[in-house]
């Protein structure tokens, strides 16, 4: 067996967590260290966090980097000086520079959650349940310059069933992409797996979402609203006014019945909630008033006065 190849991991979110998880317990890389994003502040007093990637490696003792930026002399020398053969890299949120990827000489693989050319950019597995997708996947994909244009070295798909919310999903995906890289990381390092070229037809792009894309608009059909609801889980959420507070909905459906109702309005209906749409009513199943607990739309509606 050749020896391990040495790696330098790229990584912030949860959903990377299983990709690194396998790769720390693989014989076929010997992690050299991981680069994330550096701490944040967190909770109400606003204390430094550091990224579940960060918590996970400074378990396993394995060294940490958090540059600011990428495109510096120093840590490009600094990446550079770890011998890395290899760059893998999942949820990083942030764009690599030339002058990283061109460092390992076996590339640099990213681990992205959808079946690219579909759903590149930031919110990937939103934008499939957003879409209302009936397919996702993952896609092992050597990186390039551009935003996930990089050629394809696996992909695995994934039935969708409509019921899926985004950090299920995510969680699902990562859990595949952590096997499909180990499964074909092999060929790879031995150059016998060739990437093909990413087809220029079906491709879509997603974007970082701001807390204001949550706010559910009558002015479009229900169906697109509830999975609005499932895809924006947990940020930015979504939600609506009602009694001069913001109402957040964490799960809702489209009423089957026929129902003609001024967009916007909220109505009373089957026991609880609904909110008038373009084509219908968005039932609201699960709601949170602010600064109260999650309660079914029943239990709220019982709540109110008026």
């Amino acid at each position: 067996m050749a020896d391990p190849v040495r790696t330098v991991f790229f990584g912030s979110g949860a959903v990377a967590l299983p990709v690194l998880s396998r790769l720390l317990d693989s014989a076929l890389v010997v992690l050299d260290s991981v680069v994330t994003a550096p701490p944040r502040p967190a909770g109400r007093k606003g204390r430094l966090t550091p990224t579940p990637v960060a918590e996970l490696a400074a378990t396993r003792g394995l060294p940490t980097r958090t540059p600011g930026s990428l495109r510096g002399e120093a840590i490009v020398e600094e990446l550079r000086a770890t011998g890395a053969e290899l760059i893998v890299l999942a949820d990083y949120g942030r764009i690599i520079p030339a002058a990283v990827l061109e460092l390992p000489a076996h590339g640099a693989l990213n681990v992205h959650p959808s079946l690219l050319p579909r759903h590149r950019g930031a919110t990937p597995v939103a934008g499939a349940i957003l879409a209302g997708d009936t397919v996702t996947g993952v896609s092992v994909m050597r990186m390039d310059e551009g935003l996930d244009t990089g050629p394809i070295v696996a992909q695995a798909a994934v039935p969708l069933d409509g019921t899926e919310i985004t950090p299920e999903l995510e969680l699902r995906l990562a859990e595949l992409g952590a096997d499909l890289l180990i499964e074909h990381l092999p060929a790879w390092l031995a150059g016998t797996l060739t990437a093909r070229p990413q087809p220029a037809e079906g491709a879509t792009l997603t974007r970082m979402l701001r807390r204001e894309d949550g706010r559910l608009d009558p002015a479009r059909p229900a169906a697109e609203l509830e999975r609005q609801v499932r895809a924006y889980q947990p940020w930015p959420g979504s939600f609506l006014e009602h009694d001069g507070s913001r109402l957040k909905v964490w799960a809702a459906s489209v009423l089957g019945q026929d129902i003609t109702v001024e967009p916007g309005a909220i109505i009373l209906t089957e026991g609880t909630l609904g909110l008038g749409t373009v084509d219908g009513v968005l039932r609201l199943d699960e709601v949170q008033p602010a600064g109260k607990r999650r309660m079914s739309g029943a239990d709220y509606r019982r709540g109110r006065r008026s």
